[in-house]
């Protein structure tokens, strides 16, 4: 193969990709992450969960602090700023330090306490709220880009107002009294219900509003080694 002078070597001859301009506005390409891995399914493939999106995204997560921690590592783990609001900050201070080796990706604050997070494509943002039984009504709310998750130990009678209003819901393990509450507000079948009273420290019930999954969620070395076994009960 012979050389041109200041053009290289001949390659094959190819047509060009062209695109009229009617047709650019249907070309679409994939902008931020396709969320974290969760966990895994009853069939052992991963499940993952996206929390950086142009839409408000509320989660209400009915279970215990260590798979909210986990979930917020894994999250700030992707580049994503989190905000915890929280009455126990010390519970969250070994992950906050340990996340962003340095950087102040994972910031607490107290309840009631939390300035705007100027979200953006560029900067998505989680605000977990850990806020005990009844979390008073948050001074930021999710918005384009800043999806807010909200830990409750138990189903509380603020609840099912919660669940209702979630654009996703995850169940731990919770007493038979409380699987029947939630089962009502969610429109669970009844095999779910019965199991719920029955999950593993590790599982959780994901449910949207047409779809449920359990997950099976499996700390890495270095998240078991900041916040210990899985636990429902802290």
């Amino acid at each position: 193969m012979r050389a041109r002078v200041g053009r290289g070597l001949i390659g094959p001859r190819r047509d060009r990709h062209v695109l009229r301009a009617g047709q650019l506005a249907a070309l679409a390409l994939p902008i931020g992450d396709d969320g974290v891995v969760i966990g895994t399914d009853q069939q052992q493939r991963p499940v993952t969960l996206g929390l950086s999106r142009p839409a408000p995204f509320d989660v209400v997560l009915v279970g215990g602090l260590w798979t909210a921690q986990v979930l917020a590592l894994r999250v700030a783990g992707t580049g994503v700023r989190v905000a915890v609001e929280t009455g126990r900050a010390q519970s969250w201070a070994a992950l906050v330090q340990a996340a962003g080796g340095g950087h102040p990706c994972m910031v607490t604050h107290e309840v009631g306490r939390v300035a705007p997070q100027g979200p953006s494509v560029r900067g998505p943002v989680l605000v977990v709220r850990d806020c005990g039984m009844r979390p008073p009504r948050g001074r930021v709310a999710s918005a384009p880009w800043q999806s807010v998750l909200t830990l409750l130990p138990y189903v509380s009678p603020v609840a099912p107002r919660l669940l209702e209003q979630a654009d996703l819901v995850g169940i731990q393990r919770v007493s038979p009294d409380e699987a029947a509450e939630v089962g009502r507000v969610l429109a669970l079948p009844r095999a779910d219900v019965d199991a719920l009273s029955s999950l593993p420290d590790w599982a959780t019930l994901w449910c949207t509003r047409r779809s449920r999954q359990y997950v099976t969620t499996h700390a890495t070395d270095t998240e078991t080694g900041l916040l210990g076994a899985p636990r429902r009960v802290d």
